[in-house]
């Protein structure tokens, strides 16, 4: 562990901002290294809390809570061809038999309402392409209107791999609007 610390550039430490970087390397410091090797109290005197933070968390020292747990933002479905399709029909087909279903289920297991659903399709040539619109509800009618546009960037390829995706509210929004809930039905 203490190699991958050393090798690490500052700027890729959590609370390392562009304005510290440049001091810090205006100071010789570029790697976790350089700051593990530098004294504490020079540190201290010279950058302050954030030369003490630097330099506990380049010998491994680091007494903040993990966090094992994190709001789930995204739900997502998808599917890679063994054999490449092209055409809306089949894309479609796959969409209503296998995706969309597999959505609903995912979806339904969360118990939140969505923002935005979307589609991804990835082509021969390992392009990417998205495309999302803003939704309250899961409703297949989107998908078949965003899988129209998103294979105009087709451009004659042909496509590995089709997913969709939904956006989910974030529960602090779904808690203060079931709040309003109660109390405008009071």
């Amino acid at each position: 562990m203490q190699s991958f610390i050393d090798e690490m550039p500052l700027q890729k430490i959590p609370g390392v901002g562009k304005v510290a970087v440049q001091k810090l390397n205006r100071g010789g410091l570029y790697v976790g290294e350089d700051v593990r090797r530098s004294d504490y109290r020079e540190l201290l005197i010279k950058y302050g809390r954030l030369g003490a933070s630097l330099w506990k968390r380049c010998h491994g020292i680091d007494r903040r809570s993990v966090q094992v747990e994190r709001e789930r933002k995204s739900v997502g479905v998808e599917r890679t061809f063994s054999k490449n399709i092209s055409s809306f029909d089949e894309c479609w087909q796959v969409i209503q038999d296998k995706l969309y279903p597999e959505l609903q289920q995912r979806l339904a297991k969360t118990g939140r309402e969505i923002t935005k659903q979307g589609i991804k399709v990835k082509f021969d040539d390992f392009q990417t392409t998205t495309i999302e619109c803003g939704s309250k509800q899961l409703e297949q009618v989107a998908f078949h209107s965003l899988l129209e546009q998103v294979l105009t960037r087709q451009q004659g390829r042909e496509i590995r791999l089709l997913g969709l995706n939904v956006m989910l509210q974030s529960e602090a929004v779904a808690k203060q609007l079931s709040l309003l809930d109660n109390t405008a039905s009071s």
